[in-house]
């Protein structure tokens, strides 16, 4: 079987991590925790397969490590993606844009404060929190498109993320 590309896989990716913020099964979800079932490999072993959904449990865990409080950033594209839920937008897209804006200037701006902090893995936790924080408001507001294209669109986080050997290692 072909490798998937580095979309294709954050698209599986993606899904998987809103399958689970969604809890539509409730039973099933929680099994994202447990790194699939195969047998643990020794700290310098790649890993032998991509699987989406144990990487959307690792991406859910860098967001709930993420402790920025949307409520008390000061940030304008922060501002606008928060109130997109009170305006009736028909473009997804405007949303989309400044979802990413905020992701960008918010993890920028963390890094600033904490230089010993990656930019690429900063910009995934806060993608996945602010995800997070906005479904908890208007879950019919968001969708794994705007993530996907956030975090595909980036192209510093892509190579970093292939730098480190892909999703299968993140």
């Amino acid at each position: 079987a072909e490798m998937a590309t580095f979309e294709e896989q954050t698209e599986c990716i993606v899904e998987a991590l809103f399958f689970d913020l969604l809890g539509e099964d409730g039973s099933d979800c929680r099994s994202l925790e447990t790194d699939s079932g195969d047998p643990v490999q020794s700290a310098g072993e790649p890993p032998t397969r991509f699987d989406p959904v144990v990487v959307a449990s690792r991406l859910r865990q860098m967001g709930d490590q993420c402790n920025v409080d949307f409520e008390k950033v000061s940030s304008e594209a922060l501002a606008e993606v928060l109130k997109g839920k009170k305006l009736k937008l028909p473009s997804r897209f405007l949303q989309m844009e400044k979802f990413g804006a905020a992701v960008d200037s918010l993890s920028r701006s963390w890094c600033n404060q904490n230089p010993e902090l990656v930019y690429e893995r900063v910009f995934l936790a806060i993608s996945v929190k602010l995800l997070m924080h906005v479904s908890k408001k208007v879950l019919s507001m968001v969708q794994p498109s705007q993530l996907i294209n956030v975090i595909n669109g980036n192209s510093q986080v892509r190579s970093y993320i292939e730098a480190c050997g892909g999703w299968v290692r993140m």
